[in-house]
C-alpha cells in the first residue's frame, strides 16, 4: 500500500498543476507591476488613440538592415471621407529599438496606501482620508520599452498639439512600444491590464479574509452552543442570505460620497460583497461543528476545564480547514466576476483608475469589437482564465484533500 500526501496528489493532477502556476505568473506580474507595465495607466500618449498593437520589425524599413527588434513611431491618420477608414502614420526614418529592463517612467515599487475612515456621522458623508503605510522603493526601470533617442522620455509632451492628426506630426511623437494598442484616451491597453489586474486579483483575497473569519466565528458558535444561540445567530444569518445583493449595491452607489478614489471604492466594494457571502460559510461551518463536537477530543478537553471560545478556535475549527481551503479557493472567482460586474455597470472602480471589469465598458459599443477588438478581449480573456484556474485548481484541492483518497492501494 502506497501512502500519497495531498501535495503529491496536487502535483500529480496536470489541470490544477497548471491552474496554479497560472494564477502564480499573474500575482507576480501584478505585484510588479510597476516593473512589467511599461508607462503609467492614466499617462497618453501624443495623438495615440485607439492605436491596434504596435507591429515589432527586426529590418529597417528604408535600408532593410539587420538590426533586431524595434519598432517607428505611429500616429493615426486623418479619415477618408469616401471609405470612413483611417490610416496609419508611421515615421520610418526613426527606428527604435526595443529592449530588455530599459529606463522609463520613475515609480515606487510595493508602495501601500489604505483607506481610513475620519468621520461618520448620520447628518454628513462618510469622510476617507488615505493613508501611505509604505512609501515604496523608488525606480525607474521597466520589463521591456523603447530605448535611444527616440525613447517617449526624450519627448516634452508639449511639443505636440493633443489631436494633431497631419502627417507632419508623426515627425514629432515618439515611439511607444503598446503591445496590446491604446484605448480611445490613448493609454496604453496592456499597463492598464497589469495596473487593473491588482485590483481584480486582490479583491478575491481581501474578500475571504474579511468574510471566511466571520463566518467561521460565527458557525462555530452557533454550531457549538445550540439551544437559543443557534436559534439567534442562524435567524440573523437567514436574514442576511435573503438580502439581494445587486439591489443593496444599487442603493448603497446612490448614498456613498462622491469623489471616492479607487482605493476608497475597492475597500467599500469589498466590505459590502463580504457582509453579503460569509451567511452561506456560517451555516455550513455550524453542520461541521454540529458533527464534530461530539467528538472524543472535544469532550476531553472540556472535562480538562478548557473554555468554549479556546475549544472551539483551537480544537473544532481546524478541523474544518480542508472545507475551508476549498471553499476560500472556489469562493475568490465569485469576488472577481462581482467587481467586473460592478465596475461594468458603473458602481465599482471609476475611470480613469483601471480595472479588468471597467475596461469591459468599452464593450458598450458594438462597433468596438470589430473596429478595435484589442479594447475588448485582453480583459475578458483575463478574467475568464483567471476564474478557471481558480476553479481547476480548487477542484484539484478538493481531490487531494478528500480524506478517503489520500490512502491508493
Amino acid at each position: 500500500m502506497e501512502s500519497k500526501s495531498w501535495w503529491q496528489k496536487l502535483k500529480h493532477n496536470p489541470i490544477a498543476r497548471t491552474g496554479a502556476i497560472v494564477l502564480i505568473i499573474f500575482y507576480i506580474a501584478v505585484i510588479f507591476g510597476d516593473i512589467v507595465a511599461p508607462y503609467e495607466p492614466t499617462a497618453s500618449q501624443q495623438s495615440g488613440s485607439l492605436l491596434p498593437p504596435t507591429q515589432i520589425y527586426w529590418r529597417t524599413q528604408q535600408a532593410g538592415e539587420l538590426i533586431g527588434p524595434h519598432i517607428y513611431p505611429t500616429i493615426q491618420g486623418p479619415i477618408n471621407r469616401q471609405t470612413g477608414q483611417q490610416a496609419l502614420e508611421v515615421d520610418f526614418s526613426r527606428p527604435t529599438p526595443l529592449r530588455l529592463f530599459v529606463q522609463g517612467e520613475n515609480y515606487r515599487l510595493f508602495k501601500f496606501s489604505f483607506p481610513f475612515v475620519t468621520n461618520i456621522s448620520l447628518d454628513e458623508p462618510i469622510e476617507l482620508s488615505e493613508v501611505t503605510l509604505f512609501q515604496g522603493i523608488p525606480g525607474n526601470r521597466h520589463l521591456f520599452g523603447t530605448t535611444g533617442e527616440n525613447s517617449p522620455t526624450q519627448f516634452s509632451p508639449t511639443e505636440i498639439a493633443e489631436g494633431d492628426e497631419t502627417p507632419e506630426a508623426v515627425e514629432l511623437v515618439p515611439a511607444y512600444f503598446n503591445l496590446l494598442g491604446t484605448d480611445n484616451s490613448a493609454r496604453d491597453v496592456f499597463s492598464r491590464l497589469v495596473y487593473g489586474g491588482r485590483i481584480s486579483l486582490s479583491i478575491g483575497l481581501v474578500g475571504i479574509a474579511i468574510s471566511f473569519p466571520l463566518g467561521m466565528l460565527v458557525g462555530g458558535i452557533s454550531g457549538y452552543f445550540g439551544g437559543a444561540v443557534d436559534a439567534i445567530l442562524m435567524r440573523i444569518v437567514e436574514v442576511i442570505m435573503t438580502i439581494p445583493s445587486i439591489y443593496l449595491l444599487v442603493s448603497l452607489s446612490v448614498i456613498l460620497p462622491q469623489g471616492l478614489s479607487s482605493s476608497e471604492r475597492f475597500l467599500l466594494i469589498v466590505i459590502i460583497i463580504s457582509f453579503i457571502t460569509w451567511a452561506g460559510l456560517a451555516r455550513v461551518i455550524r453542520g461541521e461543528v454540529l458533527s464534530l463536537k461530539e467528538r472524543t477530543f472535544v469532550q476531553a478537553s472540556q472535562s480538562m476545564g478548557g473554555r468554549s471560545l479556546h475549544i472551539i478556535i483551537r480544537h473544532i475549527l481546524p478541523q474544518t480547514a480542508t472545507y475551508i481551503i476549498i471553499s476560500a479557493t472556489l469562493a475568490v472567482p465569485g469576488y472577481i466576476i462581482s467587481e467586473a460586474v460592478l465596475s461594468l455597470i458603473g458602481l465599482g472602480i471609476q475611470e480613469p483608475d483601471p480595472s479588468w471589469g471597467n475596461m469591459l465598458t468599452a464593450g458598450n459599443n458594438a462597433a468596438i469589437l470589430v473596429l478595435q477588438p484589442w479594447l475588448i478581449w485582453p480583459p475578458a480573456a483575463l478574467i475568464v482564465i483567471t476564474v478557471l484556474s481558480f476553479n481547476v485548481l480548487g477542484d484539484g484541492l478538493r481531490d487531494a484533500l478528500d480524506p478517503r483518497s489520500l490512502q491508493e492501494r
